[in-house]
């Protein structure tokens, strides 16, 4: 085999290779062999039919065209480590020149890694904004406690918005009844909207034993967009009774004696949960400052990919809500070219960022052992909700093995740089992984009580 290879762009290559019909031959027997067990000869065992026959009932042009199928990519493989081409992607191949016993000419296009100069880590400084929990955030986080201790009192007055009604209702169209247009006892807060629009506006001012009707526009079923006559008994108005805020409700509402320790506690909480999102906000900002000053270019054909691969997966999950594109689209206000240009830039971003980790991969020479390795499967097989071992099987069944192999040591790249640069937030205190690692074990702390 001869190849040359061409660089067309700092991401994408064109090998020209050649290969003499002699170094074909093997694949050439290999496709005698597995087309001649595939088809059926009188007089001849299946898998004995002679390469003669075989070019009879198939025809020579087809056994040569899986031999040739067969061969690229191995040429491919050979020609890329014969010139260390660090390839990306898949190749776009175009057989150039082929015929019997004649050698085979082809080109393979192909994305490959950019020559990338990482800038000295130490010498690169990010800075957040500091954390500060306002008095007013942990009120809300004490109001939403309330709000799951209150209670239900049945009241003897007119009903007002944030009352919890006791109904039945029951719809017609021109006297017709709806079909599952009528229900018995159901409990509605007023002024919420989850009911029928219109419906808030008539319960205000009525009590217990109150009927009345009005007028609501259908939206789904048989008679959607008609107009509903929707007849309203009221049979029990109740109040939302929300406990007072002091020591007592404290020791209700927590493990704590005091108000004074539960403020103390959510305080604690909140900060934790702002702190790692502090470290996760000056990761993102020293990443987005290292691929700008890396001047980092994306491969077209990796980035062509990473977009079909997203808006596939986007097209499933609205699927399986029962939703289209186009629905999403619409509810967006967007147009397709719109999406696409989102995605377009998304995957760009992350595939700057992939190549900038792999390279401070190679230039640390970052290894993964079988435990981190061993690690990562378990933890994806539980967020799939599957046994570990048959995870892994179906990760090497689908080739991604080797994928979820990269994103780990792209994941030990990532911690090397974060250890190295310097974090800062505007109060000009240092931040620390460390913050991070003591921030999420108290989480799991927190979680296991």
């Amino acid at each position: 085999m001869k190849s040359t290879v061409e660089t067309l762009s700092p991401t994408r290559v064109k090998l020209a290779i050649e290969v003499p019909f002699d170094e074909l031959k093997p694949s050439l027997q290999k496709a005698y062999r597995e087309i001649g067990a595939q088809v059926q000869v009188p007089g001849f065992r299946r898998g004995k039919v002679p390469s003669a026959v075989v070019d009879q009932r198939v025809g020579r042009g087809a056994v040569l065209n899986e031999a040739v199928q067969e061969a690229i990519p191995q040429q491919i493989l050979a020609a890329v480590q014969e010139h260390d081409v660090k390839t990306l992607g898949r190749p776009e191949v175009e057989i150039t020149e082929f015929a019997d016993n004649a050698p085979l000419k082809f080109t393979a296009e192909v994305d490959v890694r950019p020559e990338i100069t990482v800038p000295e880590l130490a010498g690169i400084t990010v800075e957040v904004p500091a954390v500060a929990i306002g008095d007013n955030e942990i009120d809300e986080q004490i109001n939403g406690l309330r709000e799951r201790f209150a209670t239900l009192k049945t009241v003897e007055r007119a009903a007002a918005e944030g009352d919890y009604v006791q109904l039945d209702l029951n719809a017609t169209v021109d006297g017709e009844e709806v079909p599952g247009g009528s229900a018995t006892n159901i409990s509605h807060e007023v002024g919420s909207k989850q009911l029928l629009p219109g419906l808030d506006e008539v319960l205000v001012g009525l009590s217990a034993g109150d009927e009345t009707t009005f007028t609501t526009q259908l939206v789904g079923g048989d008679f959607a967009g008609n107009d509903a006559e929707v007849k309203v008994i009221v049979r029990t108005v109740k109040d939302k009774q929300l406990p007072e805020i002091d020591d007592e409700f404290a020791q209700l509402a927590s493990e704590f004696d005091t108000l004074e320790e539960l403020r103390g506690d959510l305080r604690e909480r909140l900060t934790k949960a702002k702190k790692v999102e502090q470290i996760y906000a000056a990761r993102d900002e020293a990443l987005k400052q290292l691929v700008q000053a890396a001047e980092i270019p994306a491969p077209e054909g990796v980035v062509k990919d990473e977009v079909e691969g997203r808006k596939q997966a986007m097209t499933d999950q609205l699927e399986k809500i029962g939703a289209s594109l186009q629905d999403y689209l619409a509810s967006e206000d967007k147009t397709e070219e719109q999406i696409d240009q989102e995605l377009t830039e998304a995957a760009e971003e992350g595939v700057r960022i992939q190549l900038l980790l792999d390279t401070i991969a190679d230039a640390e020479d970052v290894q993964v052992s079988d435990d981190e390795f061993g690690h990562e499967i378990v933890h994806r097989a539980q967020r799939a909700q599957m046994q570990p071992q048959q995870y892994y099987d179906q990760l090497v069944r689908s080739g991604a093995a080797a994928a979820v192999f990269g994103d780990v040591r792209r994941g030990k790249a990532l911690a090397s740089v974060m250890e190295q640069v310097t974090m800062k937030d505007s109060d000009g205190n240092t931040l620390s992984l460390d913050d991070l690692r003591a921030a999420s074990e108290d989480e799991h702390a927190g979680h296991n009580h």
